[in-house]
């Protein structure tokens, strides 16, 4: 299994980011959560597979069709358990 916390900056909110994320994610089996942040960036934590969080992360990097992704953050963090994709509110 492999973790990571990613931070998105551009054009990435009221675009249907985070929806994407969630589809992306659920695609390929990654669990995690998704959420926006006050500062206009998206924040997702993604577990699963390594090849799994690797095509979620590609994804991510193109995002959907309205948005504009300037920038990713990943960062490795400590294993979870989550069992499913969930929003999680704005901070």
């Amino acid at each position: 299994m492999t973790s990571r916390r990613v931070r998105v900056r551009g054009r990435v909110q009221a675009v249907g980011y985070r929806w994407f994320t969630r589809n992306v994610a659920e695609t390929h089996h990654v669990t995690g959560w998704v959420r926006n942040r006050r500062d206009g960036t998206v924040e997702a934590e993604l577990h699963g597979a390594a090849e799994d969080v690797d095509a979620v992360l590609a994804e991510l990097r193109r995002g959907p069709e309205h948005a504009r992704v300037d920038s990713i953050d990943v960062a490795a963090i400590d294993e979870a358990t989550a069992v499913d994709f969930e929003f999680r509110p704005t901070i």
